[in-house]
């Protein structure tokens, strides 16, 4: 606690004796809770009064809407309409766009400052954000582009850890004049407003609809865009036609997007040959293609949130058939090509056809991939359950080489099993001999190395790996993960052939990689079952490519090498005898 209070006083200078007092109680229960973000981060997060009261990423200590409500100056803040923070809770970025100016000016932040995101009449926090430029860039860049990286916002999975109270309503800072002054006015210009002047004093943001919030807005005067910023009577009239015929919610433009690039990809990209087709190149190569110019697919800003659930709409529309034929790893195993809706479906003016989009689909697969986020992880054993109690972890819990490391580390100080005459050996207890030791060594080894002793450790843990692919959440599966496999087999004629395996592990689909390989080495490639297995396939193709498989899986798809065996296979270039 002690500890605690002194980082949170360095971090935040501006907290007097009292308020940190305050912050950090001496004598009420103080819990620290060890969660994971989607990326697969380690988050340690401190309660108070079972309320999430800061959150340490990196080190770094951040405070939470909690904590921002009870100390509302404690980050420098900046103001944003309120129809804008149903998009900061769906994890959206606040733009430039989206921030209110005001008359007062903005306050002086560097780039990588912390600051607190408010609503417009309200100076309860409703988000936490690391500023992506100065104040001086925002007004040097027109107030456009990414102004605020969003961590932590009201009603996130963060906020539902505590008692789920909403935003109270602290008036805003009248010791600036102007503001004041601005206020009256608006005051005397626009009665009305009184309903509506503190989103949070009549009604709670959380029950508000997209259309109630905009209708809010209007009153206000402000009709805001996509990105939160007013549209002033000097926006371009194509802009306004625009909005005036499309009167959908983003979200619902989202919607419409993705299922006309869906069925324009069924109709136009994929072929029966293609199947099974992994959702995942689907999304990236086929969906992504078909996309209007100027516009972007984002599932996060659709109403489904996952690409997974998309496809289990389109399921229960009975347009395809969606498998996980691999662990974690959908597949699209079978299209209805004549559903209604592919066969009504039209392909949008300014695409080319089909067969010059089928040409160039190979090449766009090999651009888009994004190599997977591979973590190895420990679960604890019933066997070693004994050394990891005192932690509070039990069998089963999931942890980091990192996190075991400081749990073994933290054990040997507090049971005082350092050796005194040299700080290098650990003593062996009864917990550590049961647990690391083999029954032949027991009665000979009483000291171990701290080198060997993490290892041993390490060993003797069940072994798991989480995999994080591109856009998609984190799956956690036992073993370490199998590398990719090259081998050199030779045919009849004394003929080589190079066969890759496990492509499918790290989210490359292995008639993707057949067709490109076989463009550019102008060699047969083939697919086909891997013997002993039910549901993977392997590359097989004429000659020894590893060269060119180096090439394309270390540079073009920048896969660590540790996940990649057989490369020194390669031949070896030198002169022909």
């Amino acid at each position: 606690r002690r500890k605690l209070r002194a980082e949170v006083a360095a971090a935040f200078p501006d907290l007097s004796p009292e308020q940190l007092a305050e912050f950090i109680p001496n004598k009420e229960e103080l819990n620290v809770i060890k969660i994971y973000s989607h990326k697969g981060e380690a988050v340690t997060v401190y309660t108070n009064s079972k309320n999430p009261i800061l959150f340490e990423v990196e080190k770094a200590l951040y405070p939470t809407v909690y904590t921002l409500w009870a100390f509302p100056d404690l980050l420098p803040a900046f103001a944003t309409w309120p129809p804008v923070l149903q998009k900061l809770a769906g994890g959206a970025d606040l733009m430039l766009p989206g921030v209110a100016v005001p008359s007062s000016g903005f306050p002086h932040v560097e780039r990588g400052t912390l600051c607190a995101i408010t609503l417009l009449g309200n100076r309860a926090p409703v988000a936490v954000g690391v500023a992506n430029m100065s104040t001086t860039e925002m007004l040097a860049a027109g107030m456009k582009g990414k102004g605020f990286a969003v961590l932590h916002t009201y009603m996130d999975h963060l906020w539902e850890l505590g008692d789920k109270s909403s935003p109270p309503t602290l008036a805003p800072s009248v010791a600036d004049p102007a503001v004041k002054e601005s206020a009256e006015d608006e005051e005397e210009q626009e009665p009305v407003m009184n309903c509506t002047a503190d989103p949070l004093q009549q009604v709670d943001i959380a029950d508000l609809s997209l259309k109630e919030q905009d209708s809010c807005a209007k009153v206000m005067g402000k009709e805001l865009n996509e990105n939160g910023a007013p549209e002033g009577p000097g926006d371009d009239s194509a802009e306004v036609q625009q909005e005036a015929e499309d009167s959908r919610t983003p979200q619902e433009q989202m919607d419409a997007l993705f299922s006309q690039c869906f069925f324009h990809a069924l109709k136009c990209k994929v072929k029966k040959s293609d199947l099974p087709l992994l959702t995942s190149t689907f999304l990236r190569s086929h969906m992504f293609s078909c996309c209007p110019a100027g516009q972007q697919l984002d599932i996060k800003k659709s109403s489904y949130k996952k690409f997974s659930k998309f496809l289990q709409c389109m399921q229960h529309q009975k347009v395809l058939q969606v498998k996980e034929l691999n662990k974690g790893v959908e597949s699209i195993v079978e299209v209805d090509w004549k559903h209604p809706d592919i066969k009504a479906f039209t392909v949008p003016e300014g695409f080319s056809s089909a067969t010059a989009a089928q040409e160039s689909k190979t090449e766009d697969r090999g651009q888009s991939y994004h190599a997977p986020e591979i973590i190895p992880l420990y679960g604890v054993s019933a066997k070693m359950t004994p050394l990891f109690q005192e932690s509070g972890h039990r069998k089963g819990s999931i942890l980091s080489s990192s996190e075991v490391r400081n749990i073994i580390i933290n054990y040997v100080k507090a049971n005082e099993l350092v050796d005194e005459t040299n700080k290098n050996f650990v003593k062996v207890n009864a917990i550590l001999c049961d647990c690391l030791l083999d029954k032949s060594e027991q009665d000979e080894i009483t000291n171990l190395k701290w080198d060997d002793l993490l290892s041993r450790c390490l060993e003797r843990l069940q072994p798991l790996h989480q995999v994080t692919f591109f856009g998609q959440e984190p799956i956690v599966r036992k073993g370490n993960i199998e590398p990719i496999s090259i081998t050199i087999a030779q045919r009849s004629s004394n003929k080589k052939v190079t066969i890759i395996k496990n492509l499918e592990l790290y989210g490359l689909d292995p008639q993707c990689v057949a067709n490109i390989l076989q463009q550019r080495v102008q060699a047969s490639a083939t697919i086909s079952p891997v013997p002993g297995t039910k549901d993977r396939v392997q590359v097989q193709i004429q000659g020894n490519q590893i060269h060119h498989l180096a090439k394309m899986l270390l540079e073009e798809y920048q896969l660590p090498r540790k996940y990649i065996q057989g490369l020194e296979k390669a031949p070896k270039l030198g002169r022909k005898k």
